[in-house]
Parts: structure tokens; sequence; C-alpha cells
């Protein structure tokens, strides 16, 4: 997993509520190979027609927005269905980071277990930097995770709250497996305690 530290990049403002994991990723691509190559299912029913052609009257396919790698979103970011594929669609259009009230709970932890960074801000706050990325589009903000705060486009500072073990497997670019295997050392000396104390149990 690509570690983070810190983001310096545009965002993209979207300015609705509610927005869920069914519109990020349609179902129908769920079993397919997303990634970098492979950029479509990201909000595919929103950003074209039925001709495949781009709808310009959806943010993510306004020039001004092209080179966001961060969304500042609004309450219940990622709610519905549980689908990791949510995450990789993001990702597969180089998103790192979501700003917003308030996530889905399952929706932020497939974030934090593919190195996104979901931030909760305050509904004030989080208007407030809306409102900048509108006024400043295509200036970058800034992500310090070490620092848990954010540098909007204008100056403005806003403070964010992450878990202790997210914060360090994020910055460490550790996802589960990786974390696991740090402990490989005493998880086999507790297999060898235990089939020890308890040589019966294998028979």
């Amino acid at each position: 997993m690509e570690p983070f530290n810190i983001l310096t990049a545009p965002a993209m403002p979207m300015a609705e509520s509610n927005v869920d994991t069914d519109q990020i990723c349609p179902a129908r691509y769920i079993k397919t190979l997303i990634g970098p190559t492979n950029d479509q299912a990201l909000f595919h029913d929103r950003r074209f027609d039925e001709a495949g052609t781009p709808k310009a009257d959806f943010v993510f396919n306004d020039p001004r927005y092209k080179d966001a790698q961060i969304i500042v979103g609004q309450r219940n970011f990622g709610v519905g269905s549980s689908r990791e594929a949510a995450v990789f669609a993001l990702q597969s259009c180089g998103f790192r980071a979501i700003i917003a009230e308030s996530f889905g709970d399952i929706f932020a932890n497939n974030c934090f277990k593919n190195g996104v960074l979901p931030i909760k801000l305050e509904t004030e706050e989080s208007s407030r930097l809306q409102d900048s990325v509108v006024a400043h589009a295509g200036v970058p903000l800034v992500i310090d995770l070490p620092a848990q705060k954010i540098i909007g486009p204008d100056g403005a500072e806003y403070e964010f709250s992450i878990g202790a073990l997210h914060k360090m497997c994020l910055l460490e670019g550790l996802d589960d497996l990786s974390l696991t295997e740090r402990y490989l050392n005493d998880i086999t000396a507790f297999e060898e305690d235990y089939w020890a104390a308890l040589p019966w149990l294998r028979s």
C-alpha cells in the first residue's frame, strides 16, 4: 500500500449529501479489473451518457478540477453497500483523500485499508473549505497527516482527528496483511508454545 504522508494537490467540490457507493461504483463494475488503465467505473452513470460521452454538467468533467486528488463532499459520503470496489474506483482516477462531514462506516474502513484518507470536518468547516475550493479552482490544498491538519487553497487551516492505528498504517503504508506480518515472530512463538503445551490436540 502506498504510504500517505503530506499530500499537496488540487481538490474537487462535490456539493451534495448521501453520495452512495452505487453511484461511486455501479454494481456491474464490481467484478471488473479496476485500475489506472480502466478508470471508467468511477461515477460512470453520472460521468457519461448512454453513448459514452462525458456529461458537461457533472463536476468530474469540469476541466477546472481535472487534476484533483481530493474530494470535498458533504454528509454521508460513501453510504450504501459495503463494496470495496468503490474505493478502488476512486483510486483508479488518482484520488487519495476524501473530506466530508460524515461517511458510511464501511466505506471509511475500506478507505483506510487501501491507503485513501477519509477526513471528517464539522459542517461549517466543510462548507467553508468547499467554498474555498470553488473560489480557487485548481489551486492545491495541503493535507498534512503527521500534523493532522488541512491547509486550504486560501491558506485557512483545519485540524482533524484520526485513530492512532489508522494513522500509523497510512503513514507506513501498511495494509491488514503487512500489519499482521509485523507480529509474525510473536505468532510463531505462540503457536510453538501452544502445541508444546497441548500436543494431544494434533491427534
